[in-house]
């Protein structure tokens, strides 16, 4: 009678992994990002050969290097979806606490690459960006805490959370690395909200976040150039913003054609940063539109799905993931377009790098294993609320 109801039949032993993971996975969400990678590789084959032969490399290292990586990525991805809720627990927690010990090192073993910001392991045929693999774990942590606080006689979860966030926050200001401080903020503001902050305690954070903004400001001159930068009216063509805004303006509705985009010869950071700008002048209003749609899809769908579950940890982890996945990839079109300043953020599944693929792999397969169907979870919920107590 209760499958009839609820159209779930308990689960069969021996139910083969595959077939069970086929059957409760988000299929939509899955293609949505394995099309975000297909574009990433179509606007690495225009946006990296000026690059390479800059650098004297073979015309398509860079390109190489990205099907690698991401094929490493997809890997991760596909690896974690199969992973239960409790083992993504589990394992999330020992990798934050891997990612902040490597977080804390940086500046003794980091280097800057002459970029300025020590954000970096150099390990010689690549180079590992800890900040990247900090999120999503940072995420799960968090998460757990907020969740244990809500058991009856569980710790101050939430306000343990909060001095995790302000540490880990103080640690990324320190490179500094504003943008992923932002981002880490964000996401712990969304699942705090959700799991039931009251207001004037987010006004309260959203008041700290403003006066540590003005503080930025008036000590930092990385961070103050580039709050100028995007508040003058006048964008100096000559500088990554100007020639991004130009490329955009020149791409139109269907761009300039295949191959025909002049601003990857301009920009140094065409592959990573600015990829945005390379779609919109090749491929014209058309892609970058498709590229929101793809983002929008994801999101949407993992929110659609979490607000049905009944687990605050999963519920918790799943929304900070997909709001921390749709928020970046926003920071990222917004600072080609002169929304935002500025960030050095880059396009989840579509710009090159090989931390930020391996590790939106590993974000975006624990966001797909919580938001797997598990109905006969849902049934055992229901019929236990009905049972005397």
């Amino acid at each position: 009678m209760t499958e009839m109801v609820y159209g779930a039949a308990p689960r069969q032993e021996g139910d083969p992994i595959l077939p069970r993971w086929w059957r409760t996975i988000d299929k939509w969400s899955v293609s949505s990002i394995l099309l975000l990678f297909a574009i990433g590789i179509l606007l690495g084959l225009a946006a990296s050969p000026p690059l390479a032969e800059r650098n004297g490399l073979d015309p398509f290292h860079y390109v190489e290097r990205q099907v690698v990586f991401g094929a490493m990525a997809l890997a991760v991805m596909l690896v974690t979806t199969m992973m239960s809720p409790q083992l993504v627990r589990r394992l999330g927690v020992i990798g934050f606490f891997a990612a902040f010990v490597a977080l804390i090192l940086l500046p003794v073993f980091g280097t800057d690459f002459g970029k300025g910001a020590v954000r970096w392991y150099s390990l010689g045929f690549a180079s590992l960006q800890p900040s990247e693999f900090l999120k999503p774990v940072f995420v799960i942590t968090v998460a757990w805490l907020m969740a244990a606080s809500q058991e009856i006689g569980g710790p101050p979860g939430k306000s343990m959370s909060l001095l995790l966030t302000l540490v880990v926050v103080g640690f990324l200001a320190m490179q500094p690395d504003f943008g992923q401080s932002a981002l880490i903020l964000f996401g712990w503001g969304v699942m705090y909200f959700v799991a039931g902050a009251p207001y004037t305690l987010i006004v309260a954070a959203a008041a700290v976040v403003m006066i540590g903004g003005m503080a930025a400001y008036e000590n930092s001159e990385h961070f103050a150039r580039r709050i100028d930068g995007f508040l003058t009216p006048d964008v100096d063509p000559t500088t990554q913003l100007g020639y991004a805004t130009n490329a955009i303006r020149e791409g139109g509705f269907f761009g300039v054609g295949v191959g025909e985009g002049q601003v990857k010869w301009s920009l140094p950071d065409a592959h990573t940063d600015f990829i945005v700008a390379v779609a919109a002048e090749e491929y014209g209003l058309v892609l970058v539109l498709l590229l929101i749609a793809l983002y929008t899809m994801v999101v949407v769908r993992s929110f659609v799905r979490l607000v049905r579950e009944r687990d605050p940890f999963t519920r918790l982890a799943g929304t900070g993931l997909a709001a921390m996945f749709g928020v970046q990839a926003l920071i990222n079109m917004g600072v080609a377009v002169r929304l935002l300043p500025a960030k050095g953020m880059t396009l989840p599944f579509v710009s090159y790098g090989g931390s930020s693929l391996i590790a939106t792999g590993l974000a975006v397969g624990m966001l797909l294993a919580f938001t797997r169907t598990r109905p006969q979870g849902a049934i055992d919920d229901i019929l236990a609320a009905g049972r005397p107590r």
